[in-house]
């Protein structure tokens, strides 16, 4: 890739990203919607729960279920 390519595509990354950035503006998040209604926050251990332990049992489930039904043939 020449050089006048490389320049023109970091141009085009960069600018994709600040429009992204400037587009999805998170200070909107701090206005609350007609509607909004929040439920309780959840405590640490249900967030460790939620977002630690059950992808990992989902993987270990998975991983599980894959080698106990592999059907290709043993290696010697």
């Amino acid at each position: 890739m020449d050089k006048k390519n490389a320049l023109r595509a970091g141009a085009l990354a960069a600018g994709t990203t600040l429009m992204m950035l400037l587009m999805s503006s998170p200070a909107l998040a701090l206005t609350r919607d007609d509607g909004d209604d929040p439920g309780s926050g959840l405590s640490v251990i249900q967030t460790l729960g939620l977002y630690v332990a059950a992808p990992i049992a989902l993987f270990v489930v998975i991983a599980g279920l894959v080698m106990v039904l592999d059907k290709s043939p043993k290696q010697p």
